[in-house]
């Protein structure tokens, strides 16, 4: 795993560093930063520094500075109070983590002046330090030891680093994942990974090969997989913290590669779905981050495995697959597949009658055509509970949009010979799915569909710290709402 084994210290005074981060916002004279970086300002406004969130300038260090070099980061502008935000903070530690890969030692003195602004510089810098680079002859050598100044007491910065630490750490568990090519990491290899991190941290796992879910009844699981020559597997990792009491199911969609089966995707289409499986690793990472964190909560996650590939003995469209609820699917297009595996592990998921069922999924191009590539779409028939998943991912720093479930669309799922389709009308094909899924969900359970499409992975350059490839989109949402829930229920 690529996560960081970056030595990571809240200082409450400073210390000797190869550089010292200090952030610059946009001051209504000009560029602002700290008094004791005044003698920086002239300089860094000649080398046309403005402030705006983004910017770097590494400057010497002036006399004063116990540190060779000066990192200047743009912090944009301050809310009404002259405070920075937590996600402003996140977003300059990790622009300052990337600019500063394999320097030894840096103390990041930024604005942190209460334990959740300590959280969000160090899970901010430590996401951005993240390199997938398992497959390259050179490795990006790490910075070795990392500081976070602040002025909170230090028992309260010790704690908001190491939650930061285990947060950042499962978030990167989940990007390798993504980023693992697909002859790799399939559904076999997967689970395997799954059995050795829940060994690691006392977890409970069971495995479902491809005879155990024949014998259950899992054909959607198998439907969608029996193109491939590598089986599907269902798995079900969890942890139960002796003072719960709540009980979360989340799901997560974990196609290890999606060619489209039989309804093949267009050229242009394939070389990034090996990142079909985003919401399985989101999952397994937000359980395992649970567990470290303990929450007071008893969580588990069902990962629906499976590689949707074409082949003589694949699905065809048209063809009837019984699901593990009794109900039958007819499936009219082999690439909506996702919903199809995410069906079964609800269906079976809901029999431990969970309080609340959470399922993620890259699920639609929909999606990401409708809210973009940084936003994720929550849908639930309850505007509450929907809403309050979305204000829990506003909360962890990810961006996401409640979205309805219109009933009018719900009749465009019918089957003249099944119990229902798998697609529906193409214009609203998020919301579709969306309904498709809610059928499988028992009456009266609060859920919440998470469509991770456009933010799972991201082909353009990094920005902020968010890397180029699997992002992790979709694990610090959960984290936060287990947490929250688990807070409501104690």
């Amino acid at each position: 795993m690529s996560t960081t084994t970056t030595q990571v210290t809240a200082l409450t005074a400073g210390r000797h560093s190869d550089v010292v981060v200090i952030g610059a916002g946009r001051g209504p004279a000009g560029l602002a930063a700290p008094a004791d970086a005044t003698p920086l300002i002239g300089t860094a406004t000649a080398w046309g520094m403005t402030g705006v969130a983004g910017e770097t300038l590494r400057l010497p260090a002036p006399p004063g500075f116990d540190a060779g070099s000066v990192l200047l980061v743009g912090l944009g502008e301050p809310d009404r109070d002259g405070e920075y935000g937590p996600d402003a903070l996140r977003q300059a530690a990790g622009v300052a983590a990337r600019a500063l890969a394999g320097v030894t030692s840096v103390v990041l003195a930024l604005p942190a002046r209460t334990p959740d602004a300590v959280e969000a510089v160090t899970l901010g810098a430590v996401l951005g330090q993240y390199s997938f680079d398992a497959y390259r002859s050179a490795r990006q050598p790490a910075t070795a030891e990392l500081g976070v100044l602040t002025s909170v007491e230090q028992a309260a910065a010790d704690a908001a680093v190491r939650r930061a630490v285990v947060l950042a750490q499962e978030v990167n568990r989940a990007r390798d994942l993504v980023n693992t090519p697909a002859n790799d990491l399939y559904p076999e290899v997967f689970a395997a990974e799954v059995e050795a991190v829940g060994a690691g941290h006392g977890l409970a796992v069971e495995v479902l090969d491809e005879k155990a879910l024949a014998a259950a009844g899992f054909g959607g699981l198998l439907g969608v997989g029996q193109g491939s020559v590598r089986p599907p597997r269902l798995v079900r990792i969890s942890y139960a913290h002796p003072d719960a009491a709540r009980t979360i199911a989340l799901i997560g969609k974990g196609i290890t590669y999606d060619s489209g089966g039989l309804s093949l995707k267009p050229v242009g289409s394939n070389e990034i779905m090996k990142r079909d499986m985003s919401g399985a690793a989101a999952v397994f990472a937000a359980v395992v981050a649970a567990a470290r964190l303990e929450v007071p909560v008893r969580v588990s996650g069902w990962l629906a495995l499976a590689e949707n590939m074409p082949s003589g003995s694949a699905t065809r469209p048209g063809d009837v697959l019984r699901m593990y609820d009794g109900r039958t699917v007819e499936v009219l297009n082999t690439d909506a597949e996702g919903r199809i595996v995410l069906a079964d592990a609800i269906a079976r998921a809901a029999e431990d009658e969970p309080d609340v069922i959470v399922d993620v999924a890259t699920l639609t191009f929909a999606m990401r055509m409708a809210l973009g590539n940084r936003m994720f779409g929550v849908m639930s028939p309850s505007e509450e509970f929907g809403g309050r998943v979305a204000a829990a991912a506003r909360r962890a720093g990810e961006q996401a949009w409640p979205l309805p479930l219109p009933a009018d669309l719900r009749p465009s799922l019918n089957s003249p010979v099944a119990d229902i389709a798998n697609v529906g009308e193409r214009l609203g094909g998020g919301l579709v799915a969306g309904l498709f899924l809610k059928e499988f969900v028992p009456d009266g359970t609060p859920w919440a569909h998470l469509d991770i499409a456009g933010p799972a992975f991201h082909e353009g350059e990094p920005y902020g710290y968010t890397p180029r490839g699997g992002t992790g989109a979709g694990v610090r949402t959960l984290v936060q709402l287990v947490r929250e829930l688990a807070e409501a229920g104690s």
